[in-house]
């Protein structure tokens, strides 16, 4: 059992939790994530380890509630146990050891690039990272990747920070010059954006594919991208890849898949909250129940690019 030791609101949506996991929190790398199992019946999912703290034994995950299983999460209170966490999985992120880099975050990927920048900090690199949010209220992260450097926040709105895109303001560092790597996380727009903003300057440039994730060991299947023409899991391979030879289209195309699903899904269990119902658990459609855990990561995924497209 994994107890949540801190808990605090960043944005209207997205939630930390601060759980008891010492043995990941102690061998954890910038890039890696977990698969989180809440209990019985529940279903597993992927988060990126935003930070962690292995005198203390306890790691951060941020949390964008957009379907039934990422809601009940966020529902945990401080002395709440998670039955399950499995990790670190993946890759640990690929770090350039000398140079300038700039890391980009969009909204909850913000909190995932956050790691990456400290990793850069902690080798010599030079830091600038580059967030985004619709608002002020949507911008997360920020005190923390100071820590790491120079930190631009932009916001669509203007309400705070430099008034556009994350991409507008990236342009203009990479303008300026003497950029070695781009680390970009966010909603997958914002990062084929960004793919296609840098390779005319031929800056090598990295993107974390939080795709549809289900056992975490490539066994599914359900995480498989087209990268360099050449199919590869996201879940044993990345998550990072290099952003220039992703196939974005196809990525997007997967990642809608299960919408309908999911939604259906929260909606059922939104209903069952209302009513207090105390009749027979109610039965999504044939199919729809099927690899649940695919329509809530697909789920989240375009919650996440309609919340931070703008922000490309």
């Amino acid at each position: 059992m994994h107890t949540v030791v801190d808990k605090a609101q960043l944005s209207p949506n997205v939630t930390r939790l601060v759980i008891e996991a010492p043995r990941i929190a102690e061998i954890r790398k910038p890039g890696q994530f977990v698969i989180v199992h809440r209990g019985p019946g529940a279903e597993r999912i992927p988060l990126t380890i935003a930070d962690a703290d292995a005198a203390r034994g306890t790691i951060t995950l941020v949390i964008q509630a957009v379907g039934k299983s990422t809601e009940d999460l966020v529902a945990l209170e401080i002395g709440a146990a998670i039955q399950d966490v499995a990790g670190p999985l993946g890759k640990a992120t690929e770090l350039i050891e000398s140079g300038h880099a700039v890391c980009v975050g969009g909204g909850v990927g913000t909190a995932v690039v956050h790691p990456i920048a400290l990793g850069l900090h902690d080798t010599g690199v030079k830091v600038t990272s580059v967030i985004g949010g619709r608002s002020k209220e949507w911008v997360i992260f920020e005190d923390e990747l100071r820590r790491a450097g120079e930190v631009i926040t932009c916001t669509d709105d203007g309400s705070y920070g430099r008034h556009g895109f994350v991409t507008d303001a990236l342009k203009d560092v990479l303008d300026a010059g003497g950029i070695d790597a781009i680390y970009a996380v966010g909603p997958v727009p914002m990062m084929r954006a960004i793919a296609e903003l840098t390779r005319p300057y031929g800056v090598p440039t990295f993107a974390s594919l939080n795709a549809i994730m289900l056992d975490g060991t490539g066994m599914c299947g359900g995480c498989r991208v087209q990268v360099g023409g050449k199919t590869v899991y996201a879940c044993v391979d990345g998550p990072e890849f290099d952003a220039h030879a992703v196939d974005f289209r196809e990525l997007a195309d997967r990642l809608g898949t299960y919408r309908e699903f999911e939604a259906h899904a929260l909606e059922v269990a939104h209903r069952r909250a209302a009513e207090k119902a105390d009749e027979a658990p109610l039965h999504a459609p044939t199919g729809s129940c099927l690899i649940p855990a695919l329509a809530e990561s697909a789920e989240k995924q375009e919650a996440a690019a309609a919340a931070g497209e703008a922000s490309a």
